[in-house]
């Protein structure tokens, strides 16, 4: 579970595609506090460790989440949003985000609307996901309230 409050950057350094699957190495300052099979949010997809070395290490992403999400349009170099699943006791900043992507959504549109930012989304509404006005959704990781559904 996570909360949606992105605690660091990582960058991309190999995508290696293996049959269906597709291993992830990203660089990151939070890579020595990590373990293998810990769960961490990229952009908000649950992906487990599989290997660290140095500051690196490898998630592996396969079919169902490659289909559901825009992984395979990730390159090596690029910046992704990182957030390890909470601890049990600690506070919560966010929302409770459980990191199961259910498809991608399109942004159609961005409104300054002085000092708050209305971002409008288009998807899918046949694949039979419910957004509630007054949840919450992640938006490459980022926990964000829905103002109108």
């Amino acid at each position: 579970m996570f909360t949606g409050i992105i605690e660091s950057l990582g960058t991309i350094t190999a995508l290696v595609k293996d049959n269906d699957n597709l291993h992830i190495t990203i660089a990151s300052s939070i890579t020595t506090e990590l373990k293998i099979d810990q769960s961490v949010a990229h952009n908000g997809v649950c992906l487990t460790v599989v290997a660290i070395n140095d500051n690196q290490y490898t998630v592996t992403a396969i079919r169902e989440t490659l289909e559901k999400t825009n992984l395979n349009d990730w390159k090596t170099g690029s910046l992704v949003n990182l957030e390890r699943a909470m601890k049990l006791g600690d506070r919560l900043d966010g929302h409770i985000v459980q990191g199961h992507v259910d498809q991608i959504g399109i942004c159609k549109s961005i409104e300054n609307a002085n000092g708050s930012w209305y971002f409008t989304f288009e998807y899918d509404e046949s694949v039979g996901n419910i957004t509630i006005e007054k949840g919450s959704v992640t938006v490459n990781g980022v926990s964000l309230t829905v103002v109108h559904s």
